[in-house]
């Protein structure tokens, strides 16, 4: 991805379904500060390396990732001054982060400050979905005039929180839709308007409803009575656990004449995620549109 020849303040959002997603492209090579709360810190400096991005002229590096702890416990500046990092002690909160991106903030010509996160999926692991909205909220105020942009990183596969995904509508943009998988929405759009419009609505809570089911073959109304709260009903959650089925996130199961039973047992909970990704990425925003009756 090539780097933009404008800078635009705002609030992005890579997704990846494999492994971390990159955040150095696009960072241009003024100054930046790095928050890490997956890499290493000598493995995200070596990545650099790696990057056909430059290096920064300068950055800050806020290390909270567990390769890195124990090395430090103050602010280090090294190689002539364009490397400052912090290592911040376990436990490590939000509010820590925080105020040590502020730090690294203080005394700076903020135009042309841009902050990166490696990746937020494994602080939703250890501390839950609501760090990361607290986190993702404090960063949003940094936008107001102290930094130019901020990129975010988060993994998702089969073991993320799906309530993860309420965080992502909050990003000005959302970057990570698999080509492939947007072309068979996209099919499915045109062949059962219904069933796609169930899907686009309604994915985030058959997601939930599908990880927590413990039942092998349940159907529709099962996979509905484990949702709290839900915003479905029952028929519409079925529609879109057709549209899962569709696309290949899980199998229907056929040894039965009564109602519809779905084949948990073929579950694909990262296929879900490529399926929300797709919706919910700027690259993709045609999925969104109201599909032709023609």
């Amino acid at each position: 991805m090539a780097a933009p020849s404008t800078v635009d303040r705002g609030l992005s959002l890579r997704v990846s379904t494999d492994g971390p997603p990159s955040v150095r492209d696009g960072s241009g090579s003024g100054r930046i500060i790095s928050v890490l709360l997956e890499t290493g810190l000598e493995e995200w400096r070596r990545g650099w390396r790696r990057s056909p991005r430059p290096m920064p002229a300068r950055e800050a590096v806020v290390a909270a990732s567990e390769p890195t702890r124990g090395t430090a416990t103050a602010t280090q500046v090294v190689t002539e001054g364009r490397l400052a990092y912090t290592v911040l002690d376990t436990p490590v909160d939000v509010d820590q982060i925080l105020a040590s991106v502020t730090d690294h903030l203080a005394g700076a010509d903020t135009a042309e400050v841009r902050l990166v996160i490696d990746n937020v999926e494994p602080l939703a692991a250890d501390q839950g979905v609501a760090a990361v909205e607290t986190l993702v909220s404090g960063v949003r105020e940094l936008l107001t005039g102290l930094v130019t942009d901020v990129t975010i990183g988060c993994s998702v596969g089969t073991d993320t929180d799906p309530t993860l995904a309420s965080v992502f509508d909050s990003f000005d943009t959302v970057e990570g839709g698999d080509p492939i998988t947007a072309g068979q929405i996209d099919h499915l759009r045109q062949t059962d308007p219904t069933t796609f419009g169930y899907l686009r609505r309604h994915w985030a809570e058959a997601q939930r409803g599908l990880n927590a089911c413990g039942r092998s073959y349940p159907q529709s109304k099962q996979v509905h009575s484990t949702l709290s709260d839900p915003e479905t009903t029952t028929q519409a959650l079925g529609a879109t656990l057709s549209g899962l089925v569709t696309l290949g996130a899980l199998d229907m199961w056929n040894e039965t004449v009564g109602p519809t039973r779905y084949d948990l047992t073929a579950y694909r909970p990262e296929r879900v995620w490529e399926v929300g990704i797709c919706f919910l990425s700027s690259s993709t925003d045609q999925l969104n549109e109201t599909p032709s009756k023609e």
